[in-house]
């Protein structure tokens, strides 16, 4: 494999430090080229050329796309999210996609962590009552309670979510758990009681959403499931942001029958900066970061080369979607 093209593209990473040692020490000769999301120019400059592409979790790779590769062996995702690659056309030309699944896992319950205790002691809160000169009980006028007197639910119990779940419950907290797919017994192994949405949505002070994107979960959580949780509940969703009908939690935190929401995926991504949900009162959106930390970083870019590199090699790669 003398000579291979490599073709990244990406416009997140400030480096490719990692990539490019990997790819010096198995492919010496490997030539690597970069793009940015508008990469059309280079599809017919070079792209269509390409071995293996790594690509962003936002990179849209459509069919029409995809027909114009005249020699790729893989499209390897930075991340666990593939929805904007047709995979089903990648597969048709004999092209392998890859995802990188359970990277970052410590990570994002940290943040799911951090968004509980946030909103639990509501630490950020307290401007209006210092500016006041309200000291002590005189500052809080809502009932503040023990993480051991609070539940969560998890919506969706995959590796994240029973993870999630796990530390969770070491915290104190009671934790419910919801996955059709996933068994009472494996959830009780990590402390976690399993429940159907209906039982465990009234019960929550606190939902943390874990449910796979795709087109039978769009949509997954709105009105309905809204109007049966508690009006003091906080939603947290580090999934991504078209589980939720974005307008619908929007309403019920606005008529305050939600006490709010943190939310690190909304429905547009990147954003424009008008979107209604970054100018709500008591909904905190981060700029999806939560799967972010050095450790996160170098195990997501080097496995996303191993992916790549097992792809060039006609191996069968241990992250394979399609």
């Amino acid at each position: 494999m003398a000579g291979e093209l490599v073709w990244i593209i990406d416009e997140e990473w400030p480096d490719y430090q990692v990539e490019e040692e990997l790819l010096a020490r198995e492919l010496p000769d490997a030539r690597i080229r970069h793009s940015t999301y508008d990469y059309e120019a280079d599809l017919k400059a070079f792209g269509c050329r390409a071995d293996i592409i790594l690509a962003q979790i936002y990179v849209p790779l459509p069919a029409a796309t995809i027909e114009k590769l005249e020699c790729c062996k893989g499209i390897a995702v930075y991340g666990g999210g593939y929805d904007r690659v047709d995979t089903a056309a990648a597969r048709q030309k004999g092209i392998s996609v890859t995802n990188v699944s359970g990277y970052c896992v410590e990570d994002i319950a940290d943040y799911v962590l951090a968004a509980i205790l946030r909103s639990s002691k509501g630490l950020d809160g307290y401007g209006a009552d210092l500016a006041a000169g309200r000291w002590g009980a005189q500052a809080v006028n809502r009932p503040v309670h023990r993480l051991s007197a609070q539940t969560l639910l998890i919506a969706g119990c995959g590796r994240i979510g029973l993870y999630v779940g796990e530390r969770a419950e070491k915290l104190g907290l009671r934790v419910l758990g919801y996955d059709p797919f996933v068994g009472a017994e494996r959830m009780a192994v990590r402390g976690i009681k399993k429940v159907s949405l209906a039982e465990g949505l009234p019960e929550a002070d606190f939902v943390s959403v874990h449910i796979k994107y795709d087109e039978t979960t769009e949509g997954f959580l709105g009105e309905e499931e809204f109007s049966i949780m508690k009006p003091t509940a906080v939603l947290i969703n580090t999934s991504r942001g078209r589980v939720l009908r974005e307008a619908e939690l929007i309403a019920a935190v606005r008529q305050k029958r939600l006490a709010g929401a943190v939310l690190d995926v909304i429905s547009q991504e990147p954003p424009t900066g008008r979107e209604a949900v970054l100018h709500m009162e008591n909904i905190l959106v981060t700029p999806h970061v939560s799967y972010i930390s050095a450790e996160s970083y170098r195990d997501l870019k080097q496995r996303t080369v191993r992916n790549a590199l097992a792809m060039l090699r006609g191996d069968s790669p241990a992250d394979l979607v399609n």
